[in-house]
């Protein structure tokens, strides 16, 4: 088989190389933002690679040390933890909304379903968090209003419509539970699926911000999301403050744009990890979880 590179595959090869550095770009503008002076901002603007880089955006953020680990150590934990159970209760879901035979699963389904077009309101929402679910100043108020998703229990519901039915068929004539089918044969062979829902899943923990402002006022149950807009909210007030002459020359030397860039750096360096891990399973996750049933 002949391997020649030809015109068109030049061209296609070229075109996929651009456009990979046109994806890359704006990440690496980010980088130099982050090591760039303000003043340098402000003359010159944002550039990849700065003239006089320096790390003050990271000092100020990390001038209270103890708060910046203690909000990756809560993020870290809602984030593991949190996606586990959600991946657990809406495939669990799934899978019993894939059984045809299940009574009632026109109505279940179409219940599923009004959730994602409607909602409580933001009150009735609070009120059953904070009055009945006692979730206010507590870990688990990170986790579970996030927990379960309509929209990844039909994903995957769909995805188990696919796997043939005489596989099920044959585990029950063997004496196999429910449960066991769903473990044992359900959950591997949707790996695809699962890593698709994992990995959005995750990005949803890592990113949120909304339940730590409305259901955490301790400091140091405060997730990295809102701890460092935090950060932000009070260096820039700071540095509008017209009635101190010795508090606007210390801000003035705090780069404001760089510490934006520095914060999309420190919160989005390590959930970035879980890409290469499940790339492989993504696409073919999305597409079949979306397209059968």
């Amino acid at each position: 088989m002949s391997r020649k590179l030809t015109l068109g595959k030049l061209m296609v090869y070229l075109f996929v190389g651009l456009f990979s550095l046109a994806c890359l770009y704006p990440f690496l503008m980010v980088i130099g933002g982050s090591l760039t002076t303000q003043s340098e901002v402000t003359n010159y603007g944002i550039r990849v690679f700065p003239h006089k880089p320096t790390l003050a955006a990271y000092k100020a953020l990390f001038i209270n040390r103890s708060a910046i680990i203690s909000g990756y150590k809560v993020t870290i934990f809602v984030t593991v933890v949190g996606t586990a159970m959600s991946l657990f209760v809406n495939s669990m879901m799934g899978y019993v909304l894939s059984r045809k035979k299940l009574r009632f699963r026109r109505f279940i389904n179409l219940y599923v379903l009004i959730t994602m077009l409607f909602s409580g309101g933001m009150v009735p929402w609070y009120m059953v968090c904070v009055h009945y679910l006692h979730l206010k100043n507590h870990i688990w108020a990170l986790i579970i209003p996030s927990m379960c998703s309509a929209w990844y229990i039909f994903l995957l519901r769909n995805y188990f419509t696919g796997i043939p039915e005489e596989m099920y068929e044959s585990a029950k004539i063997d004496g196999a539970s429910e449960i066991t089918i769903f473990l044992r044969i359900y959950l591997q062979l949707s790996k695809p699926v699962l890593a698709t829902v994992t990995l959005f899943t995750a990005l949803g923990y890592w990113n949120d911000w909304w339940l730590g402002l409305m259901l955490i006022e301790k400091s140091e149950m405060q997730p990295l999301q809102m701890l460092l807009r935090n950060i932000i909210s009070n260096i820039q007030f700071l540095q509008t403050m017209q009635s101190s002459p010795q508090i606007q020359q210390l801000m003035a030397t705090i780069p404001g744009d760089g510490i934006k860039m520095a914060l999309v750096i420190i919160t989005t360096g390590p959930i970035i990890l879980l890409y290469p891990l499940l790339q492989r399973y993504f696409i073919k996750g999305i597409m079949v979880g979306a397209v059968k049933g």
